[in-house]
């Protein structure tokens, strides 16, 4: 791993430790409940981003299947509607 992008995951970790002890010992004003809380927070939030990916990864928003047709199954999904539509306006006629 390049040395800058390790630098900013070590920094932002700092960060989150930080937050995380600030809050809890502002809440309960108890510095072994905030460093435990400051341990144990991202721990826990690690294990819950793995399966929240998975659940992502299963259940999100589906990318579309890439079509190798160079255009030529949407000028046929054309073809299809104008005949369609020729057709009902045939049958409108006609009744």
């Amino acid at each position: 791993m390049k040395p800058r992008p390790l630098l900013k995951t070590f920094t932002f970790a700092i960060l989150h430790f930080a937050t995380a002890f600030i809050v809890v010992y502002a809440l309960t004003g108890n510095v072994a409940i905030s460093g435990a809380a400051a341990l144990i927070e991202p721990l826990l939030n690690t294990v819950v981003f793995y399966f929240h990916e998975r659940a992502w990864n299963r259940f999100g928003r589906q990318t579309p299947q890439q079509s190798h047709s160079y255009g030529h199954d949407v000028f046929v999904k054309y073809l299809a509607r104008r005949k369609g539509a020729r057709a009902e306006a045939s049958a409108i006629r006609r009744s």
